[in-house]
């Protein structure tokens, strides 16, 4: 996809939610979408931990997010998408997704498939931030399908 920057952004540490979901709204309220729907994704304090690392494949996560792109132009709806890479501590964002589409229904079902798919196939590692040290999320990782020993 050759305008997939505009879509799909990755940022060092925390994500500024509110700039992001803003550059969002002005970019695509004047586009004839009747839904900008979006889901913030926040590291919550649990189990200990100071926050969460992240890794990312970019190779992997280009061709899964292209995908939902085709899906959602096959629905005249188009979806953007934020995330950390490194850590972001509690009560920070890691996560920021959007649909935005002509109709309220599909943005809705959209946005709900689009996040459970990302938490299923997405290749972005998790660790947790335990004393300053990352340790890797293994009980909260899901393998990807055919990634070899990334599985």
């Amino acid at each position: 996809m050759e305008n997939r920057k505009e879509f799909l952004q990755i940022f060092d540490g925390s994500l500024a939610v509110e700039k992001i979901t803003n550059s969002w709204y002005n970019k695509y309220r004047n586009s004839n979408f009747g839904a900008i729907i979006t889901f913030v994704g926040v590291v919550r304090d649990e189990n200990e931990i100071e926050g969460l690392s992240f890794d990312i494949y970019e190779p992997i996560l280009n061709s899964w997010f292209d995908k939902w792109q085709e899906k959602a132009n096959e629905k005249n709806a188009i979806v953007l998408m934020a995330h950390s890479r490194g850590d972001v501590f509690n009560h920070e964002s890691s996560y920021v997704a959007a649909v935005c589409s002509p109709k309220r229904r599909v943005a809705l079902e959209l946005i709900d498939e689009f996040v459970e798919d990302f938490k299923a196939q997405a290749p972005i590692w998790k660790y947790d931030i335990i004393n300053k040290q990352r340790v890797y999320a293994k009980d909260r990782s899901t393998a990807i399908s055919g990634a070899g020993i990334l599985s």
